[in-house]
């Protein structure tokens, strides 16, 4: 279980990023946070995965304090893939999938590749595992950083807009791939796409003004979004 409790981040200068957060995300179960540009999406993001010190309020992973996690044991626990999904350009697809079990987790090289082109095969690019990122479609790159994070075999993922660069026809794929991949890890993704989250999430909260305004299935909480289906966002905030 996933637990977020009364979070609050006010940054230097007293703007409010997120205040009085309160989520409890169940395993095996894809989860969207949902709002617009300025809803405190992504400060709520990087307040899960340790990029940012909340100024108060608590997080659990399985009922233990994220901060008490030593590193490696977080990482494990709990995935990130950022919206510029932070591939390594002069590295392979399967270079950049292996280098955190490696050298962080010192599985040897030979298993790591191996189960790098397993990830490849399931995900559907096998054929893509000595490209660069250079040489692949924003689609196939997105699908490279998620199967990378997967390698780590987290208990959750956390998706930071990840339907941004995507076309209908790719979000669609997308959709359909994670939820095929359910049963692995618990999805939990930012986005302003409701399209998307109608096919993945199978609840949601909807934030606005840094606060969760309203929680429920993604059907409940569009009706308080105001019938909206897709909303353009500049920065995914």
């Amino acid at each position: 279980m996933l637990e977020i409790e009364g979070l609050t981040k006010i940054y230097p200068g007293g703007a409010v990023g997120i205040e009085d957060v309160s989520i409890a995300i169940p395993p095996d179960h894809p989860f969207a946070i949902l709002g617009t540009s300025g809803a405190g999406k992504t400060t709520l993001l990087q307040c899960l995965g340790r990029f940012l010190e909340p100024t108060s309020g608590t997080i659990r992973l399985d009922g233990k304090d994220i901060r008490d996690i030593p590193r490696e044991e977080f990482r494990r626990g709990l995935g990130i893939v950022f919206q510029a999904l932070n591939l390594f350009p002069h590295l392979s697809t399967v270079a950049n999938m292996t280098l955190s079990p490696t050298i962080v987790y010192g599985e040897s090289p030979g298993t790591a590749r191996k189960r790098a082109h397993e990830m490849l095969e399931r995900l559907g690019i096998a054929e893509l595992a000595e490209s660069y990122p250079s040489q692949i479609s924003g689609g196939q790159a997105q699908r490279v950083a998620i199967g990378r994070a997967l390698l780590l075999e987290p208990e959750y993922l956390l998706l930071d807009e990840p339907t941004s660069a995507l076309d209908k026809d790719t979000t669609r794929s997308l959709a359909e791939l994670l939820g095929g991949l359910k049963t692995k890890t618990t999805f939990v993704f930012v986005t302003h796409d409701l399209p998307f989250a109608r096919m993945l999430a199978e609840s949601a909260v909807l934030m606005k003004g840094g606060r969760v305004v309203a929680r429920g299935s993604v059907e409940d909480v569009e009706k308080s979004w105001g019938g909206v289906t897709r909303l353009r966002s500049s920065n995914g905030c």
